[in-house]
């Protein structure tokens, strides 16, 4: 009979390590990250400092963003070869927003067994501590670099309904919020920061009233943004009166963007968006 929770090789497990106090690493974290045959790490300063705390000396290897390219096939070829090995992200559940997506992706394309070692999430953990709706989110990570994707990104997020979890770095603070305002209005919103550490910081608030306090302070630490879903829309009444111009026109008069406009009156007409924009293009309205 096999041994409970028995290190095995050629597996790939994913191992949550502490979002802020060392304590909630877990004793089945120990104990892999003691008995692998290495360990696959974001920043290996920030994991080796982990390590050191708990007496464990096992192999580390780089793995993040800029090598995952080359460092993903390495890893497959050692797991393939019989190793095994702990995926950690420096804080939290590795392959959730971070590369650690892709080495899962490769391992089940190569047959490797991926199994989790759970633990603590920022995600999760500042959505139980926001005092917003909790039954249904969307976790949103960090928006886009890229200008014209994040500006789509807020599109969609203006007519979402579900509470919308966000992170983000202390020097990207202020504009974010200001972008969040300018895209969704003022909404509930909880501001997390430093959580499970000592200087843990929960503020429940409002778009407008956290960015004026940005404007004015000085802002540290990582920050979980955990943010009010958009009012339930009701279907519009007596559409079918309406041209696909007019019908259209009328949610942009609410002030949505008109491709969302369009995706929302194709909705509510029974037609693709793509059918819709035809209608429009051959009325001359597109």
């Amino acid at each position: 009979m096999k041994e409970k929770n028995k290190i095995e090789g050629a597996t790939l497990y994913l191992v949550a390590t502490p979002i802020g106090n060392l304590a909630d690493l877990s004793e089945r974290a120990r104990k892999a990250l003691t008995e692998v045959d290495l360990v696959a790490a974001e920043d290996t300063r920030n994991t080796r400092a982990l390590l050191a705390h708990f007496d464990i000396h096992t192999e580390l290897m780089s793995y993040h963003e800029h090598n995952k390219h080359t460092r993903g096939p390495e890893l497959i070829a050692r797991l393939l070869a019989g190793a095994s090995v702990a995926l950690v992200t420096d804080a939290g559940m590795p392959a959730i927003s971070d590369p650690g997506e892709d080495l899962v992706r490769l391992c089940a394309e190569a047959g490797v067994t991926v199994t989790c070692v759970p633990g603590g999430t920022a995600a999760v953990t500042a959505l139980a501590l926001s005092a917003l709706p909790t039954g249904r989110f969307a976790f949103e990570g960090f928006l886009p670099a890229d200008k014209k994707e994040r500006r789509r990104r807020l599109d969609v997020l203006r007519t979402e309904e579900r509470t919308v979890i966000l992170y983000e770095a202390p020097h990207r603070l202020e504009k974010t919020l200001s972008e969040l305002y300018d895209a969704l209005g003022d909404r509930r919103l909880s501001l997390c920061r430093e959580l499970t550490k000592l200087n843990e910081e929960i503020v429940r608030t409002t778009l407008g009233s956290a960015l004026t306090w940005a404007k004015g302070t000085e802002i540290r630490g990582e920050f979980v943004l955990v943010l009010a879903g958009a009012e339930a829309r009701e279907e519009r009444d007596g559409w079918e009166a309406l041209s696909p111009a007019e019908h259209v026109a009328a949610y942009e008069a609410e002030g949505m963007p008109r491709m969302e406009a369009i995706k929302a009156a194709a909705k509510e007409r029974g037609v693709a968006k793509s059918i819709l924009y035809k209608m429009l293009q051959t009325d001359g309205e597109a």
